[in-house]
Order: C-alpha cells, then sequence, then structure tokens
C-alpha cells in the first residue's frame, strides 16, 4: 500500500540512490530530481515520478535532501527554479545533507520565513544501512516538526534522536564524524602495520573481537582496509568537509582538535592527490606511498 504522504527527494547520488530505493520500496509516492538524467531515468524505470527542477517538489507534503554542501542545499532551496521559488503551504524540508550547523539554522530561518518548515538530519551507517532501515538519524527542529519527518524517516532507519532545534543534528553529526574520521585513521595505521608484518588480517579481526578496540567501525572496515577494498562506501572528499566543517565549528568555539586536524590533512592529502572521489579505504593509499617512499615496506 502507497504511504500517503507525497514524498520528494532531491539528490541521487551514492546515498540519495539508497534512500530512493529504500522509500520505494516502503510503497512511498516518490518524486526525485537530480542533475543527471541517466539517474534519473533508472528511477523513473523503477516507479519514482521525475521532476524537471527542484521547484516541481513544491507540492510534496515532505522533500528530503541529499547533497554534498551547503551551496547546492541553498541553490536547491532557494534558488531560481528552487522548492521554494514558489509559495509553500507548510511544506517540510528535511535535509540529511552533512552541511554546516549555523548555515542550517539560517537556512531553517529563511525557510520559515517563506511558509515552510525545516528538520536537520543528517545520518551515520551509509548506504548498506539505509537499504534494511537501519540508519542512525541526528534530527533538529521543532518538536512538531520532527514529529512529522519521523513518519518518513522511520521507514530509513531504526535509531533517529531529536537533538534540539535547527542545527543540533549537524552539530552532533559532526561529532560522529570525528570519531568517525579518527578511527579511520588509526584503522589505516593499525592495517598498515599487520600488511607490513605479513599477518592475516581475518585472524587479526579475530583475535580483536570482544576487546576494548573492537567496534561497529572495526568489525565493517577493518579487512576492507587491510585488503585496500576501494568498493564504494563513503568518498574521501565528504569525509574531507566534514572534518574541516568540524574544525571550522572548533575554532569558533576555541576547542583544540590536534588529532582531527591531523587525521583532516590526511585526507585532504589524498584528495588533493586525486583520490577525493574514492573510498575511505583510500586511506590506506597514503601509508602505502609514504611508506614505499621512505623504503619502510616489505
Amino acid at each position: 500500500m502507497t504511504n500517503d504522504h507525497r514524498t520528494g527527494l532531491v539528490g541521487l547520488g551514492v546515498m540519495g540512490s539508497a534512500i530512493a530505493r529504500r522509500l520505494l520500496d516502503t510503497h512511498h509516492d516518490l518524486t526525485v530530481f537530480d542533475v543527471r538524467q541517466d539517474v534519473m531515468d533508472e528511477f523513473a524505470a523503477a516507479g519514482a515520478r521525475p521532476a524537471s527542477s527542484p521547484s516541481e517538489l513544491s507540492t510534496c507534503d515532505v522533500v528530503v535532501l541529499s547533497l554534498n554542501t551547503a551551496e547546492v542545499v541553498e541553490k536547491v532551496v532557494f534558488g531560481p527554479d528552487g522548492i521554494l521559488a514558489q509559495t509553500v503551504d507548510d511544506l517540510l524540508i528535511v535535509d540529511m545533507s552533512s552541511i554546516d550547523p549555523a548555515q542550517t539554522r539560517a537556512f531553517a530561518d529563511r525557510v520559515t520565513g517563506l511558509g515552510g518548515r525545516w528538520v536537520d538530519a543528517p545520518l551515520s551507517g551509509g548506504a548498506p544501512a539505509v537499504a534494511r532501515g537501519e540508519l542512525t538519524l541526528m534530527l533538529g527542529g521543532t518538536d512538531d516538526d520532527v514529529a512529522d519527518a519521523t513518519r518518513t524517516l522511520t521507514d530509513l532507519a531504526a535509531t533517529i534522536t531529536h537533538l534540539g532545534p535547527a542545527g543540533s543534528g549537524q552539530l552532533v553529526k559532526l561529532v560522529n564524524q570525528v570519531l568517525v574520521g579518527c578511527a579511520f585513521g588509526a584503522m589505516a595505521e593499525a592495517a598498515t602495520m599487520v600488511r607490513s608484518a605479513g599477518l592475516a588480517p581475518a585472524q587479526v579481526l579475530t583475535a580483536l573481537t570482544g576487546g576494548r578496540a573492537d567496534s561497529r567501525v572495526l568489525q565493517e572496515f577493518f579487512l576492507k582496509f587491510a585488503d585496500v577494498d576501494l568498493t564504494p562506501t563513503g568518498r574521501i572528499s565528504n569525509m574531507v568537509k566534514d572534518l574541516e566543517t568540524a574544525r571550522d565549528y572548533a575554532r569558533s568555539a576555541n576547542i583544540p582538535l590536534p588529532v582531527t586536524t591531523t587525521v583532516s590533512e590526511v585526507h585532504r592529502w589524498l584528495a588533493a592527490s586525486g583520490h577525493g572521489a574514492a573510498d575511505n579505504a583510500a586511506l590506506m593509499l597514503y601509508y602505502d606511498t609514504t611508506a614505499d617512499a621512505e623504503g619502510l615496506g616489505q
């Protein structure tokens, strides 16, 4: 049975496509927009309604955004062909992008002034989790708006937490990315040690399971890093964006983030070396390159 809400989705990248598939699988009346026509055609064939511009989504009850930067969010929402280019009545925008908390608060105020509503709902868990409906979502917005957004988001997530007013979800997403990004950096170093010693990564993972080093991140990513498996689950460029946003916030709040700064620079080096679109496991390329350059690898 089709969900009685008319749902819109802008952005059909790795995460946006996974979200769209899940919404279709859970019988949402879905309208989609992306700048790539081939992806639009794919989802039209799967049962979604294609839009020729974001403005066509203004007739939906809720519009989900899955975009890369605050600049793209601003264009999609407020631009000449944006969602709010024409008058809207109580339209709820749910931004699942990862962007700056201060910009999010500013966007929320602008949307409210134009007759709409806003909830920031950044995610953790990646495309595999959304396919199972098991994302972790961090929400910012009013109580009523979050309650309405949850009607849609419950089909995507196993854990949904309302953290406070607009921008709160984005701030906690930065906390998430600091923890995950730094964990990735430590995991790449550990995996490099294992590879250099000629140990079997699967056996090492078994040895670590249940100890203090064990975690969901370790279980999901250690073998991926050790095997330098670059199958896309998350891009280096996105982690650069999030870690640098966290650093910007820390500077404004006079908070030192020395570990995050170091990990951020490693990610930025990879992006500058042409690996920005690669999976997070591309961190291994930094360590392999450094080891080879210094004659440390076996």
